[in-house]
């Protein structure tokens, strides 16, 4: 019911700040506000975007828990869908999920309504750890007695 009555009461939000501001500031100054921020919002959701994904990667790296990246991730994708939607309610939210210190709060929140049970790597990357005196490499073996064989490279000396 809940999920009804927020689809209701978004647009309505919406139409009522554009009439508001429309009044105020005239039709086109309206408009332009509105592109202006579907712009901008894309900037900053790229910007935005590009870190948190590094910071999932690097989780991912160092076999630390992705929780906190993944859901700032999330929130940065639908800050991109709201900033995209076109108004001024919709614009305000999706500018404050851009916000870093915003989504913390929002994660934090998140976190006392979802507990994550437990984290595990993939098992072929804790039995075989790399190291750092194996080179993988392909070789291949020359005959020495074949006519087409060019001989020696220079390269090691018997």
């Amino acid at each position: 019911m809940w999920l009804f009555a927020l689809f209701v009461a978004v647009p309505l939000i919406e139409i009522a700040l554009f009439i508001q501001v429309g009044g105020l500031i005239g039709l086109w100054p309206t408009l332009l506000i509105v592109l202006v921020t579907a712009f901008l919002g894309t900037a900053l959701m790229r910007a935005q975007g590009a870190l948190a994904m590094t910071q999932i990667r690097s989780s991912f790296g160092e076999l630390r828990d992705p929780s906190e990246p993944l859901a700032h991730g999330a929130m940065i994708l639908f800050a991109g869908a709201l900033l995209l939607t076109p108004g001024f309610f919709t614009d305000a939210l999706g500018f404050l999920l851009l916000f870093p210190p915003f989504r913390a709060a929002a994660y934090r929140w998140l976190r006392t309504k979802i507990q994550v049970q437990s984290f595990t790597t993939h098992p072929s990357q804790q039995a075989h750890p790399r190291q750092a005196d194996v080179i993988d490499a392909e070789y291949e073996e020359i005959d020495r007695n074949d006519p087409g064989a060019k001989g020696d490279s220079g390269w090691t000396r018997h």
